[in-house]
């Protein structure tokens, strides 16, 4: 019986690397090399793995080879410094076959080229190590609702096809943007479901459907004392991941503070004004509210700013976004960098069986330079980069409906 999703089926390899290294090449470098200069090319669990043995540089130079195989995949990239063979590492699954793990950069890159895995094999001799590595596409699952919403009702079809096209255009084929708009016609279809049906759910069963992850991060940042800066964006549904998931600790109840502009019409944003001030939230206007901002820090409150909406000058400038200029807010830049406050980003998206995760990253550092401008400038890059990985994780939960690639003196 079908439930009206596009079913995929088993992924096939899109692009191939392969590599081969002399043995005795990796034995002269673990022979050369510091220890902590080793830790910078294998991981902690690579260098366990391959143990202290006569076999050690072998088990050494297969891994080195499917580092090198990982990056092939990606020519363009490593052509211009983007990837290095580090972020990938490989590990021994529970059956004991090799797997990739990816590093935070490599993460990024597979899913700016909606792959979902990298498949590797390995092999030495007595002479040289080899491996192939394997990219998986990954597929949008596309329910009947999407498809429908997406030919019937093509709201701002134009825009969200063009926004797709800056992001994944050139890495991705045609037929996978145009599943990615149809899955997120249908996340707009489910938002509008959920936005009138939260409202009738116990504060009991609102709890009980959102996970909080690496809420470790946000604890650290938060006991700093400096008050905390909330980096995120029109991710999920972030009313619902954020009023439940937050009310699941009392402690923090009162200290958040959402910044946002108005929404139209005005009974729905009183609406949903209404129902933050309920959960125990505090809304502020993005304009005139910087005072404030920094009052509610100095207490060691929270302050969530999203940060993914286009911004005019005087309040923006242009900033690269998935390589192209956007205009986009300098306020948390500039807040960060004179208050010291720690800048998590965080995100939140639906799950296939309706539950929600809100989930928190490690703080993004500001970046300092003599010149204030200047400073600002990279620190908002830096924050346009943290959320770039957060709309390549679920691209299709995003709000893509936005005309955000405008410049600011626009």
């Amino acid at each position: 019986m079908s439930d009206g999703t596009t079913a995929a089926s088993e992924p096939t390899p899109t692009r191939c690397g392969i590599d081969s290294v002399e043995i005795a090449r990796i034995g002269r470098m673990l022979a050369e090399t510091p220890g902590e200069e080793l830790a910078k090319i294998f991981s902690a669990q690579e260098l366990a793995d391959s143990g202290n043995g006569p076999g050690r540089a072998a088990s050494l130079a297969a891994r080195y080879a499917a580092k090198e195989a990982c990056v092939k995949l990606f020519p363009r990239e490593l052509a211009r410094g983007l990837i290095e063979p580090a972020e990938f590492a490989v590990e021994r699954d529970a059956y004991g076959a090799p797997r990739i793990v990816c590093g935070d950069d490599a993460r990024t890159l597979l899913n700016r080229h909606r792959l979902s895995d990298i498949t590797v094999s390995l092999t030495h001799d007595r002479t040289s190590a080899s491996a192939v590595a394997l990219a998986l596409p990954a597929t949008a699952s596309v329910p009947l609702a999407g498809r429908i919403l997406f030919h019937v009702l093509p709201f701002r079809r134009a825009v969200v096809l063009d926004n797709l096209r800056r992001v994944f255009g050139d890495t991705v084929p045609a037929i996978e943007i145009d599943r990615l708009a149809q899955a997120h016609y249908a996340h707009l279809a489910k938002l509008a479901i959920e936005f009138f049906k939260f409202r009738w759910l116990t504060a009991e069963r609102k709890r009980a459907i959102v996970r909080v992850e690496n809420l470790d991060a946000f604890i650290a940042a938060f006991r700093k004392g400096k008050g905390v800066l909330i980096l995120t964006g029109h991710f999920g549904n972030w009313e619902v991941a954020t009023v439940a998931g937050i009310q699941n600790y009392p402690e923090v109840h009162g200290r958040f503070h959402f910044v946002r502009r108005a929404i139209k019409p005005r009974w729905l944003d009183a609406l949903v004004t209404r129902r933050f001030n309920r959960a125990g939230f505090g809304v502020m206007g993005k304009r005139g509210s910087l005072d404030r901002i920094v009052s509610r820090l100095e207490a060691g409150d929270v302050i969530v700013f999203p940060f993914d909406q286009y911004a005019h000058r005087p309040d923006g400038i242009d900033v690269e976004l998935f390589g192209h200029p956007a205009g986009t807010f300098k306020s948390l830049a500039i807040i960060a960098l004179a208050t010291g406050a720690p800048v998590l980003p965080a995100s939140s998206w639906r799950e296939p069986d309706g539950r929600h995760v809100l989930r928190f990253e490690e703080p993004v550092s500001t970046v300092e330079h003599e010149s204030t401008n200047e400073a600002i400038r990279l620190t908002t890059r830096a924050f346009n980069a943290a959320l770039e990985r957060l709309i390549l994780r679920h691209p299709e939960q995003w709000y893509w409906v936005h005309r955000r690639w405008k410049t600011a003196g626009r």
